[in-house]
């Protein structure tokens, strides 16, 4: 069954929350502007947030955390328009445990067909787009090269990426006198230009293959020897333990079978 994206509530005590603003748009596990997940599965269920490592992590819901202070991500309205949000949910003031607040900070990250390109797509089912001024907008609903964005990792700050355009430009923070602007025309790779990428736990690919490896391996010792149809010695259970997650699980089970029928008549 399809179900809407869980966020963490207010019931969270370890999170130092500033007063919502009038026109910031709340989570909720019923608002209908949230974007539909896919499927779950026993293994999708941790909706925490975590920092993004590598390129191949970024899928799902994410937020762009913009190095400015106090920290700000990358957000858009109903119409389109970009702009920086701030971020209240925080531990501490430290931007590595963001967490969105409001459903306009939140982005759905896929990657673009036959590319190591990404696209993200606001709440509003429109992708973020950069044209050839740098400006920033997402208000179009198809993806082309201008919705394609590379995420390059940071040398010097691990954990943290530079978003390049199509155009070979970087999204890049700056302080004008409307506060924290963002725009999309860096030369290069700066601390202006360094993002960290928070994203849902469930999404990422390293936690969700231990996940599934360690569901794997929940076979009981009675459940392996009903299989077989013998008692088992312990090395014997580790063995097809470790083959259920290795995926040779079958085999195993045919040697070990093979293995007692020999010991019987020997």
């Amino acid at each position: 069954m399809v179900k809407p994206l869980a966020f963490k509530g207010d019931k969270r005590t370890k999170k130092r929350k500033a007063p919502t603003t009038d026109d910031a748009i709340p989570l909720s596990r019923t608002d209908k502007s949230l974007i539909v997940a896919e499927e779950s599965t026993g293994t999708d269920e941790d909706d925490t947030w975590v920092t993004a490592e590598a390129a191949t992590d970024i899928t799902g819901p994410v937020v762009l955390v913009l190095p400015s202070t106090p920290p700000t991500s990358i957000a858009c309205d109903a119409n389109g328009k970009i702009f920086t949000s701030q971020i209240e949910n925080m531990v501490e003031g430290n931007a590595a445990s963001a967490e969105p607040h409001d459903v306009r900070q939140v982005w759905v990250a896929n990657r673009v067909a036959g590319t190591e390109d990404i696209s993200f797509k606001g709440h509003h089912q429109r992708y973020l787009s950069c044209d050839q001024y740098g400006i920033l907008s997402a208000v179009n609903e198809a993806i082309s090269p201008e919705e394609s964005f590379l995420c390059v990792a940071s040398p010097a700050n691990p954990g943290t990426f530079s978003i390049q355009t199509a155009r070979e430009k970087f999204l890049t923070v700056a302080e004008g006198a409307k506060g924290t602007e963002i725009r999309g025309d860096a030369e290069s790779m700066s601390f202006h230009t360094t993002m960290r990428i928070r994203m849902q736990a469930r999404f990422k690919p390293r936690l969700k293959a231990s996940k599934e490896s360690k569901a794997m391996e929940k076979v009981s010792k009675k459940e392996l020897e009903e299989i077989v149809g013998r008692r088992l010695e312990d090395a014997e259970v580790k063995m097809l333990k470790k083959a259920r997650v290795q995926g040779d699980y079958h085999e195993a089970i045919l040697d070990v079978r093979v293995k007692g029928k020999h010991d019987k008549y020997s």
